[in-house]
């Protein structure tokens, strides 16, 4: 059965690390069988200037009908003086909403290849294999009441709610333990119950859920501890879980243990497993058209997407193959290059990937 797949490029270099992805899934099409078709939308600050929208009603209807959605990026300088409602963020946490994505998968893996481009220690960060499990609808990006007022005194008052109910914290827990099983058997779910009485019943629920685990050894961190452990002994975390603005910084501090954020992909599923898969950078639009940047992070989401709703581990395994060979051989963009190297661009990149797929 042929499996539809929407490609919403976005924008900054989410146009161009989006077509080295493309490539790939090209090449697994029509060299090795896969049976796909992609169709194009546009999201953010790109679909914003030609619809007056992030979210297009076409763009969401595409995301619906498809089996899987491939996103780029969104976002840049240019959109940023816009309202709120009609920034390119909005596109994005939309489509998370709208299809249901409430699991974010974010690993964080370093290649043995990359070791020497980590900020850390190669002893601290060697073999770090971490998932981190991000509830992606709820939380303070989505609770309500939100916005600015005005006080009697005229001054300005920002306000924020953060809110999680039992069913969405027991549905997040469910998604870690099940991948802690298939890992380590480990789990941290990660709060700040010592002051938010909304993620002191987050652990109560994690607690409640674990039982139906028993194999699993469930430990609880609060968040300053945990981006501090990050950094002290990383290798001691298999899967983390957490709330979805904690699991945003940690998993962009986890990303810098790896070498590059140009590097890691990212899953957000919803309770069916069809997922967007996505870089978890952004749109970079200081480097946007200057063929620099890593497309990597998105091919290895390509990877993502044949794993857990396209039912094609093989082929996620072969892009795998692919990714490492090239590192093996020295091939590498700037963010990733060291000394001895061989420095290529986005394009570059996808075509060693592609070449090493076929060879």
């Amino acid at each position: 059965m042929t499996k539809k797949i929407a490609i919403l490029p976005g924008d900054g270099i989410g146009q161009e690390i989006v077509a080295e992805a493309v490539k790939v899934l090209e090449v697994l099409r029509d060299d090795f069988g896969l049976s796909i078709e992609m169709e194009d939308g546009l999201v953010g600050g790109a679909a914003y200037d030609a619809t007056g929208t992030p979210l297009p009603e076409a763009t969401l209807a595409l995301a619906k009908a498809a089996d899987a959605v491939l996103l780029g990026a969104v976002g840049g300088y240019k959109w940023e003086s816009l309202p709120i409602a009609v920034r390119p963020e909005k596109g994005l946490l939309g489509l998370r909403a709208e299809l249901g994505l409430f699991a974010n998968l974010r690993p964080a893996i370093l290649y043995p290849q990359l070791a020497s481009a980590s900020t850390l220690k190669p002893e601290v960060v060697s073999g770090l294999d971490i998932m981190i499990v991000r509830e992606l609808t709820g939380g303070i990006y989505f609770g309500q009441p939100r916005g600015i007022r005005v006080l009697e005194n005229g001054e300005r008052q920002g306000y924020n709610t953060l809110v999680y109910k039992e069913s969405e914290v027991s549905r997040i827990g469910k998604v870690a333990f099940d991948i802690a099983m298939k890992r380590n058997k480990r789990v941290c779910s990660v709060d700040k119950a010592n002051v938010l009485e909304c993620t002191e019943m987050w652990r109560e629920v994690m607690i409640e859920e674990a039982k139906a685990y028993p194999e699993i050894q469930l430990s609880h961190m609060y968040v300053d501890n945990a981006s501090m452990q990050l950094v002290r002994a990383p290798k001691q975390f298999d899967v983390m879980v957490t709330t979805n603005m904690f699991g945003d910084i940690l998993s962009d501090c986890a990303a810098m243990l790896t070498g590059s954020i140009g590097m890691l992909p990212s899953a957000s599923l919803d309770a069916n497993s069809k997922g967007m898969y996505e870089p978890i950078h952004g749109s970079a639009p200081d480097i946007a058209g200057k063929d620099l940047a890593n497309p990597l992070a998105t091919i290895l989401s390509v990877a993502m997407m044949l794993r857990y709703t396209l039912d094609a581990p093989e082929m996620a395994e072969r892009i795998e193959a692919a990714v490492n060979k090239v590192l093996d051989e020295g091939v590498r963009t700037g963010d990733i290059w060291t000394e001895g190297c061989t420095k290529v661009g986005t394009a570059g990149m996808g075509d060693a990937v592609v070449a090493a797929m076929r060879a």
